[in-house]
């Protein structure tokens, strides 16, 4: 993966399946399952759009983490990792919008 953080917390992602629940934030999402991590990933998106509403760039930089982290979590809780969808995108680079859009027939 290019990116050195996202490689550095992929890497903590995945140490803490193994990891105590009681002792670890990221540990006790897996433990409580999907359900739980989606519903993470909606607050955090529904606070990311709060956050680009009111303008002040702080706010809505940390949400944004906020929200990054989650779905890192999520991808990890799939066993897929960060790279994949950098994957994805790198394939897009290029592509209209339009044109990506309709190839996944939407």
């Amino acid at each position: 993966m290019s990116d050195p953080v996202l490689a550095q917390l992929a890497q903590v992602l995945e140490a803490r399946k193994g990891a105590d629940p009681e002792g670890s934030y990221v540990a006790s999402l897996y433990d409580r399952g999907l359900d739980v991590i989606l519903k993470k990933v909606g607050e955090e998106a529904a606070e990311t759009l709060i956050a680009a509403k009111n303008g002040d760039p702080d706010p809505l930089i940390h949400e944004l983490a906020d929200l990054w982290f989650h779905t890192l979590v999520l991808l990890a809780h799939q066993g897929l990792g960060p790279e994949r969808v950098l994957a994805e995108l790198e394939r897009r680079f290029g592509l209209s919008g339009l044109e990506e859009k309709a190839r996944r027939g939407g």
